[in-house]
Parts: C-alpha cells; structure tokens; sequence
C-alpha cells in the first residue's frame, strides 16, 4: 500500500526553488518570532519601550553638540534636531534589517539543526519587528518635526513625502538582501563579521546622516562620487527632502539605487538559499 504524506521535505536542487506558498504556511511562525523579538527585547528592562525613544534622542543630542557645535557643520538652515533625527531613523532602520539578517545562520544554528521550516522566516521576522521600532522613531521624529512648526519654523513640506513607504521598502529590501548575502559567507569565513561590522560603521560616514551634501562643494567636490555610489544616499536624501524641501532629490540617483536594491536583494536570496541546503555540515 503506498504511503500518503502532508508534506515531503526534499533537497531542492535548482538555484532559484524559493517555494513561496510554504513560507506562507509559515506565516504564523513569523509573527510567532516577531512577537519573540518585541517581548525579549523588553524583558528584564526596567523603561521597557522607552529604550526605542532614548536611542535616537540621545544619539541626536550627541550629533548636535559634536558635529553642529564643535565641528560647525551645516545643516543647510534645517533645524539640528530635525535633521539629524530624519537621517537617524532612517538609518537605524537599514542598520537593524541588516544585521539581524547577518546573523541568520550563526544565531539560529541550534533550532535550524532540529528543526525544519523555511529559513527565509528569521530574516524576514526580524525585518518585521524592526520596522515596529522605526514606526515608534518616526513618529518621533513628526513629535519633533510638528513641534518646531508650531514654533514657526517653515519647511518645505512636498509632494516626495509619498515615496517615504517606497523608500522603507528599499532600506528594508536593502538591509535584508546584503544581510543574508552577508550570512551566507561568514559560515565558511566566519571572520568577516569582523570586517563586516567594522565596515558598516564606517559607512554612516559614507552617508549624509550628519551632513548635507552641499558640504562636498568646494574642495571636497571631488570626493562627492563617493556619496553618489552609495545607494542610501539618494535614499536619505529623499525623506529628508519629502519633509524639509533642503537636499538632493534626483530621480536618476533615486533609480540608480533601486536597481542597486533589488540586484543585491536577489543575489542575497540566490546565495541564501543556495547556503542553506547544507550550511549544517559546515557550521
């Protein structure tokens, strides 16, 4: 009598056999891991959720007694605490999708040897819950950005704020396709995590999160290339423009960096999911 099953687990043999209709089985252990997330993070915490708050708070108030004081650098006559704050959570948000998708393989080592489901659940959980974190920051940032309005100050709020969902969508397309391309290689080379983390804080550098770009005129022109071949550059440029009206806004940078996003995206998911057929007999 031949035997019937639910479900046959097989070696898929192609590079591109991703079967979305099972990681949509799997739904709900994803909002099982994004509900992990939330709950560990504020567990043993005495300010709970308050933590998402201080973070950029502080980190804003840093940005503006060393680089808008000491250093003097212009923020092109948009207030400090706006500035610093609207490339801050966007920032943040690439930053976080990026090393929890880093880290898939490495962290999950124990229960992906236990266990089967579909490995694109924990990098795609972790996209979730980070961007709970960027909605509570965001909404931060419109406390600050409405509060200065009704100071008076006047922004040159326009139309480009309808991007701001597409231009979440890239960071977090972004974040995760080199997070899990990332992933990926540091199971054989495990010390590239290393290089990797070193990298990505010397990149906030190579991004106007705390400058303009019109600081780059002058002597300094020569090196704007550099800015203009990191794709969250036009990325950052664009929020910052959708509220303030002050920056770059460019439609041929903005298209540069979305076929920048969605080649290392698809790459990320080529080489993951390639990796992940037998990443157990090398970790």
């Amino acid at each position: 009598m031949e035997e019937k099953w639910d479900y046959i687990i097989t070696n898929r043999s192609k590079l591109f056999s991703i079967d979305f209709k099972e990681l949509w089985r799997y739904r709900d252990l994803v909002l099982m891991y994004v509900k992990r997330d939330f709950i560990t993070f504020y567990k043993q915490t005495i300010l709970g959720p308050i933590w998402y708050f201080i973070q950029p708070v502080f980190t804003t108030i840093m940005f503006m007694f060393v680089f808008g004081g000491i250093a003097g650098i212009s923020t092109d006559g948009v207030p400090q605490a706006v500035f610093y704050m609207g490339g801050l959570v966007c920032w943040n948000y690439f930053v976080d999708c990026f090393n929890r998708s880093k880290g898939t393989f490495s962290a999950n080592k124990a229960i992906f040897g236990k266990v089967y489901f579909p490995r694109l659940v924990v990098p795609l959980a972790g996209v979730i819950s980070n961007l709970i974190k960027f909605g509570i920051q965001f909404a931060l940032f419109l406390v600050v950005y409405f509060y200065f309005i009704y100071q008076g100050v006047h922004f040159g709020f326009n139309a480009t704020v309808l991007l701001v969902p597409f231009l979440i969508v890239m960071l977090a397309a972004l974040g995760l396709g080199s997070g899990m391309l990332i992933s990926s290689l540091t199971i054989k080379y495990r010390d590239l995590n290393f290089l990797v983390s070193f990298g990505i804080s010397l990149l906030m550098y190579a991004t106007p999160v705390i400058y303009p770009l019109s600081v780059m005129n002058g002597k300094y022109a020569k090196y704007m290339w550099v800015l203009l071949a990191n794709p969250l550059t036009s990325i950052l440029e664009a929020f910052k423009y959708a509220f303030t009206g002050v920056g770059m806004f460019s439609w041929a940078y903005l298209l540069y960096s979305l076929i920048f996003t969605i080649v290392i995206f698809v790459w990320g998911l080529l080489v993951f999911n390639r990796v992940q057929r037998n990443f157990m007999d090398v970790i």
